[in-house]
């Protein structure tokens, strides 16, 4: 079996500044008397979402290759990440994220366009609209369900700007996972022109 996903890559300079609002976010969490137990997303493996397929024998994924194959006639774009929020949306936070100021219409583009060409290959989308986004952690545990507003007034108040990307390929990746924590390695680059 493989756990695989479709996504775009950031640039260097972008994932090191997502890294470091994040790292800023849990020492601010940290020194309240929230206690918020979160899986931190490491610097190399931020990266944006545009599509979860999940666990799949292994001769599905060249059917997802293939499906994925044909050339994307869309042009490279850019995006810029800033502001901070949780998933959901209230109650209790189960995700924190970096959001998408500018770009976000280009990914919801490309996600519909790489859904579409999943579609044909089984793989079902999930029940909920496409939200740009860029995963920093993901909440286990939060101490007291009362903290939860308190933990979205924290996020409201951070400035966290990622600055832009160049989005110039979409990206089909494994994520394995060792004692060490996840790696997510590229299987397929599919680059826009």
């Amino acid at each position: 079996m493989a756990r695989i996903f479709v996504g775009v890559e950031l640039d260097a300079g972008v994932k090191a500044a997502a890294a470091a609002a994040a790292d800023a976010l849990r020492a601010e969490l940290a020194s309240t008397d929230i206690r918020v137990l979160a899986r931190w997303v490491p610097q190399d493996n931020l990266h944006i979402t545009l599509f979860f397929i999940g666990d799949v024998p292994g001769n599905r994924v060249n059917e997802v290759r293939a499906a994925l194959a044909p050339p994307f006639a869309r042009a490279a774009f850019d995006v810029h990440l800033s502001g901070l929020g949780a998933f959901p949306p209230s109650g209790v936070p189960r995700v924190f994220w970096i959001g998408v100021r500018d770009g976000s219409e280009a990914l919801g583009a490309l996600h519909a366009e790489v859904s579409a060409r999943l579609a044909a290959v089984g793989c079902e989308p999930e029940g909920r609209p496409y939200s740009a986004h860029l995963t920093i952690a993901r909440v286990k545990d939060l101490q007291s369900r009362g903290h939860a507003s308190r933990v979205r007034r924290i996020l409201a108040g951070r400035d966290a700007d990622a600055g832009p990307s160049r989005v110039s390929a979409v990206t089909l990746f494994e994520s394995r996972v060792s004692p060490k924590g996840s790696t997510y390695e590229p299987l397929l680059r599919l680059p826009l022109f």
